[in-house]
């Protein structure tokens, strides 16, 4: 796990190069501490910081030269064992045990498509000094980070806005469209949209090629949507999900340094920590869970407890920020995330990677992905509901939708709140759906904007999950992950995405995923059942990362960011922002979440931009 910086310019000295990308790594040193070394040549300049996790030796270090190859990676092929066997039977040899000079064979003998014979998570370069071509790819779900600036016949990338910020000539102006569907959406990023008109954001599952002073890019895997629904029995079809969700945890937890799991009791973070106690039953297993007391605040350690009762090779670890602790630490998370902090369970996110590397932990497996793609939010039964009426299951939608008011408790309000966006999403399509809801924010801005997403289902449920996973919920998820996990360098592992296991789940129905007992991620829970904690299985309700954050943190240790200049806010209906935020102050939390993202927008303009 490291960081990446790199450039092609075509006026600076090699001198002046290499003191540029060393500045831009500076930057983010705290991605990989442990080496730092830039390789400059004609045009191009590759810089890389190294965090060890696969052969520690020093011969592993990049940028990495392989033939006439020069390469720097950021993330892990955790299948390099399995692809370095089939590059030696080929006729290769390998001087290091790591996975980067599996990657340079890999390029050698696959070209551009060696990146579909990884699983992993990546952001890399390649730099063949024969063909003076660049090579580029971020891996299928955007785990690992790559933005970068293009202009005239100039490069610029790295993992953070923060390197790039290094360029003498960093142009700061801000996308308000990207602004705007950060404040409504909780979006940290749309497509190749960031918060900076000037970088773009290298979509998942894209490659991108510099050569002849033009750049192109591809896109080199898709869930393909064209495939009949598999016809497996129930049985068989557990069968293979917890074949694939094992091995997915087999390859992730390989490592050459001490792995731990973010172990929160929901159903996710117990199935990894389940069927990694239940592999590896011999080895002492750390986890790290984060917990509040008091009001607005949830407590999920007695689920916790039931997965270390179960399995008592793990050895729990907790943590309970104070509000001195929130008050400390919020400048250093803000400036960690290169975007305004969307919500407040980002800062929980960050007291739990400071917790498991306090314990002497550098690899944790977290649970994210999960939900984007087995139907593990609520508002999946809108679409799921919308599907069952268009496709005249008229029986299985009262079905379900009795059994869903039934589980969550709904009143008869809320029950007609349902009705309505299930009738919403039977008259729209995704991109509708999201645009009324942008719709309801664009007052207090003074342009708007729109979503576009693409339709690639005509099942609405299937092209739903698939937004969460490429264009919606989950890039956000992910970009704090990796922010909050980088700051203390740390590698985070995400074992529910990988693409092997996602794509037998888009060949699932939906009734396996919710079924009519409104039972969410339903083949998950079932194909687990026996490895789980009867309590945790038995769960069926849906927390996510509570906070006391938007009420209790912004009255308290967080009052500070109440103080605004709304000379800074510009670009909104200052009046009305006001409004919203003096209602605030005035005891009306009924907006609260809205409050907070208007104010750390304000603090992240007023320090980071």
């Amino acid at each position: 796990m490291c960081g990446i910086a790199g450039f092609i310019n075509n006026s600076l000295s090699e001198e002046n190069k290499k003191a540029l990308n060393y500045k831009m790594l500076g930057s983010i040193i705290h991605r990989g501490p442990e080496n730092s070394s830039v390789w400059c040549e004609g045009i191009v300049s590759l810089g890389q910081n190294r965090l060890k996790i696969i052969d520690l030796s020093d011969a592993a270090n990049q940028p990495f030269d392989y033939m006439d190859l020069v390469i720097i990676f950021n993330g892990e092929m955790y299948n390099y064992i399995e692809v370095r066997e089939e590059l030696i039977k080929l006729g290769y040899k390998f001087r290091t045990q790591g996975d980067t000079e599996v990657l340079g064979a890999a390029y050698k003998e696959w070209g551009d498509a060696c990146v579909t014979h990884f699983i992993g998570m990546w952001s890399l370069a390649i730099w063949d000094t024969t063909k003076r071509r660049l090579f580029c790819s971020r891996d299928r779900f955007g785990i690992k980070p790559f933005y970068y600036i293009s202009r005239s016949n100039d490069l610029y990338f790295a993992s953070e806005y923060k390197a790039l910020k290094q360029l003498p000539d960093f142009d700061n102006t801000l996308n308000e469209e990207q602004v705007q569907r950060g404040i409504a959406m909780l979006w940290a990023v749309y497509k190749d949209e960031t918060y900076y008109r000037s970088v773009s954001n290298l979509m998942p599952a894209h490659n991108l090629v510099y050569e002849n002073g033009k750049i192109t890019i591809s896109k080199y895997w898709d869930i393909d949507f064209s495939q009949a629904k598999s016809t497996l029995s129930w049985s068989d079809k557990k069968d293979q999900f917890y074949q694939l969700f094992e091995e997915s945890i087999k390859l992730h937890s390989r490592s050459d340094v001490q792995n731990g799991t973010c172990l929160s009791g929901g159903l996710d973070s117990s199935a990894i920590s389940s069927v990694y106690s239940t592999l590896y039953p011999d080895s002492r297993i750390k986890s790290f869970s984060i917990y509040y007391e008091g009001n607005n605040a949830v407590d999920e350690r007695p689920f916790v407890k039931e997965v270390v009762r179960k399995y008592p090779n793990i050895d729990p670890y907790y943590f309970t920020p104070t509000d001195q602790d929130i008050a400390d630490s919020f400048h250093n998370v803000a400036y960690h995330a290169d975007v305004p902090l969307l919500g407040s369970s980002y800062l929980s996110q960050y007291f739990l990677m400071k917790l498991a590397k306090s314990k002497g932990v550098t690899v944790v497996l977290d649970g994210q992905g999960s939900d984007e793609y087995l139907g593990g939010y609520l508002h999946s039964f809108y679409r799921l509901l919308a599907q069952d009426v268009s496709d005249l299951h008229i029986g299985d939608a009262v079905k379900t939708f009795s059994a869903h008011l039934s589980r969550e408790h709904y009143g008869f309000g809320k029950s007609l709140d349902i009705l309505a966006k299930s009738a919403a999403s039977l008259l729209y399509d995704e991109n509708g759906i999201y645009n009324l809801e942008l719709s309801r924010k664009n007052s207090f801005f003074n342009t708007s904007t729109s979503i576009s997403l693409e339709k690639k289902s005509d099942d609405r449920m299937d092209n739903f999950l698939y937004h969460l996973l490429f264009n919606t919920t989950l890039q956000t998820l992910l970009h704090f992950e990796d922010r909050n996990s980088m700051a203390f360098s740390l590698e985070s592992r995400v074992p529910f995405l990988d693409h092997k296991l996602i794509e037998f789940a888009f060949s699932l129905r939906n009734a396996d995923k919710i079924n009519n007992k409104a039972e969410t991620k339903y083949i998950l829970r079932e194909s687990l059942h026996k490895v789980l904690p009867q309590a945790v299985y038995e769960r069926k309700d849906k927390k996510g990362f509570v906070t006391p954050g938007e009420v209790r943190w912004l009255n308290g240790p967080l009052k500070f960011l109440l103080d605004v200049d709304y000379s800074r806010l510009a670009f909104m209906d200052q009046g009305k922002v006001k409004n919203e935020i003096e209602k605030y102050k005035k005891g009306d939390v009924s907006n609260a979440s809205f409050v907070w993202r208007i104010l750390c927008l304000h603090y992240w303009l007023k320090e980071f931009n």
